[in-house]
C-alpha cells in the first residue's frame, strides 16, 4: 500500500461515469474507500466492447476486502461470472462459480512513479472434477483460472481510471512449479502491469494457501477488439 497521500488519492480512481459512484450503504464504516468517485483526470468516456455496468449483479461483494469501493467490487463479480463462468453450460463454469475473491485493492506503485496498480485476491479449492489422471490439478484447469483471474486486476484498473480494461486475451505465458493435490486452497494473487490504448498486461502468483509453496506463475496479454470485427 502507498505511504503518502496526495490530492491525486481522492480522484485517481473516479471513473466518469457518475454511476460508479459508491453510496455511503455500499460498505462498512470500517473500510477506507480511497478509490471510487465520480470524476476522473485520466481522459474521456469512450465505448466499451463490454461495459462491466451493464451486467447483471451476481454474488454478494461486501466480504471482500480492499480499498476499492463496493460498487467497483460488486462490478468485478458480474464480469467475472458473465465472461468467466458464463452460463451452466459454458466451459469451465463450475471451476469459475468455485472461485472466491478475497481482496480487490489499488494504489499508486513507487517504483512507476505514481502510476496506479491494482491487485486482486481470489481463492478456489481443488476438487475432483480439476484433476488430472495423476490426481493433481490439471494444467488445463489452472490455465482457465489463470486466464480469468489474472483479467480482474486490468478489469478493475480500468473501471477506476475510465478505461476500459475489459478486453480479450493474446497470448499468456504460463511456468508450473509445483502440483497441487485434491483439497489444496490456491490464492491466486493477480496484479495489473500496464494498460495502453489497446493492449493491457497483468502478471499472477497461483500459491498453496497451507504449503506456500508456488503452484504457478504467469503473464497474461490482453487487447481491446476492434468493435467492428465482433
Amino acid at each position: 500500500m502507498p505511504s503518502r497521500s496526495s490530492p491525486l488519492y481522492a480522484s485517481a480512481a473516479s471513473p466518469a461515469y457518475e454511476s460508479y459512484t459508491p453510496s455511503s450503504s455500499s460498505s462498512s464504516s470500517s473500510e477506507k474507500i480511497i478509490y471510487g468517485g465520480t470524476s476522473s483526470t485520466y481522459g474521456q468516456p469512450h465505448r466499451a466492447w463490454v461495459d462491466p455496468k451493464s451486467l447483471a449483479n451476481y454474488g454478494d461483494a461486501s466480504q471482500i476486502q480492499g480499498n476499492v469501493s463496493h460498487y467497483v467490487k460488486q462490478l468485478i463479480l458480474n464480469t467475472f461470472i458473465a465472461y468467466g463462468a458464463g452460463d451452466e453450460h459454458c466451459f469451465g463454469h463450475s471451476v469459475a462459480k468455485a472461485v472466491k475473491f478475497v481482496d480487490i485493492s489499488a494504489h499508486e506503485s513507487h517504483e512507476k512513479h505514481g502510476r496506479m496498480e491494482s491487485t486482486t485476491v481470489a481463492e478456489i479449492v481443488i476438487s475432483k472434477s480439476m484433476l488430472n489422471g495423476a490426481g493433481m490439478l490439471h494444467g488445463g484447469c489452472l490455465a482457465f483460472l489463470i486466464d480469468n483471474c489474472c483479467s480482474t486486476p486490468l478489469v478493475a484498473l480500468g473501471l477506476i481510471q475510465n478505461i476500459n480494461g475489459v478486453g480479450v486475451t493474446q497470448s499468456m505465458n504460463i511456468m508450473f512449479h509445483s502440483p497441487a493435490p485434491p483439497g489444496s486452497c490456491l490464492r491466486i494473487i493477480s496484479t495489473s502491469i500496464a494498460m495502453g490504448g489497446r493492449i493491457m498486461s497483468a502478471r499472477c502468483e497461483v500459491i498453496n494457501k497451507k504449503t506456500g509453496s508456488v503452484v504457478a506463475s504467469a503473464y497474461l496479454n490482453k487487447m481491446q477488439p476492434t468493435i467492428s470485427k465482433l
